[in-house]
């Protein structure tokens, strides 16, 4: 899923292409993606950009006469950037908006279609789609503890949790507790001042050091290789590659849909987490440390 650092490129690229101009048209390739029908969505056809933001990892494009669109990109979701009247690809094509300057398309490359747009009228109304997190990039160190200890969850659940965090997901949330040397599943209530502190400059220096490799990355394009798994990553996606730090192979959790990976020399003292799965299909054969 795209997180902060790739919405916050997206954005950058998208405001010298549509920010002032004017959508001349909207097709929808499949209308699964469209999930308000007030105000219709015809109405935002006409209609000037007249600012664009980043709503946790959504995007928002704000139209004259107090209308947003909101599109979430969740984790297939993509945006492209192509010629004007570019063709809507009949198995990823979601909707497709003409400019006089090109046309910005979004796709989807899953079966399982996710990805949403919704048409709404004034801030209001556009509040309902802010989960409350807090922006790390703009607050100190009293507001981040604040926010970290809300509520007792480990530090993976809170840290990719929007109600406590915007804009961080699994790929970054990983890469941040790396940095700071810190277990997934660390508690939140049983960090010292001086760890949270180690997370809280993680979590800044993480965000804005990938935010500008991925500017850097794109230049003057546009973003078209959005994806989780980057080249130059510490942990993430590389399980059983060696640590960048001191070599040891890369360990994981599989939950769900998602994996954490961690380094268990670095994080959590040689000790290997459970697995959900492996470690319950291996039992007392499940090995307890690295070595």
């Amino acid at each position: 899923m795209p997180e902060l650092p790739d919405v916050v490129v997206y954005l950058r690229q998208l405001e010298p292409r549509i920010l002032g101009q004017t959508i001349e048209k909207i097709r929808l390739g499949s209308p699964f993606v469209l999930r308000s029908v007030r105000p219709p969505l015809r109405e935002a056809e006409g209609k000037k950009v007249v600012g664009l933001r980043r709503l946790g990892k959504q995007i928002v494009l704000g139209l004259e006469t107090e209308l947003f669109l909101v599109v979430h990109l969740m984790i297939a979701g993509r945006f492209h950037w192509k010629k004007s009247g570019a063709k809507v690809s009949r198995k990823l094509g979601l909707p497709a908006f003409d400019f006089p300057t090109g046309t910005l398309l979004l796709t989807e490359a899953s079966t399982r279609k996710r990805a949403s747009l919704h048409l709404v009228r004034g801030e209001e109304a556009l509040r309902d789609f802010d989960r409350g997190g807090l922006e790390v990039l703009e607050a100190d160190l009293a507001s981040f503890r604040v926010a970290l200890e809300r509520e007792s969850h480990t530090l993976k659940r809170s840290l990719t949790d929007p109600r406590l965090f915007s804009g961080i997901g699994n790929a970054y949330s990983d890469e941040i507790l790396h940095r700071a040397r810190l277990s997934p599943l660390r508690l939140t209530r049983r960090l010292t001042e001086d760890e949270s502190e180690r997370l809280f400059r993680a979590v800044q220096e993480t965000l804005v050091e990938w935010t500008e490799r991925l500017r850097k990355e794109v230049g003057e394009g546009f973003p078209e290789k959005v994806t989780a798994f980057r080249e130059g990553m510490a942990v993430h996606g590389r399980y059983r590659q060696p640590c960048p730090a001191c070599g040891s192979p890369v360990q994981r959790i599989v939950y769900a849909e998602n994996e954490c990976n961690y380094c268990a020399t670095c994080q959590t003292g040689g000790r290997l987490l459970a697995d959900r799965s492996l470690s319950r299909l291996l039992r007392e054969d499940w090995p307890k440390r690295l070595e």
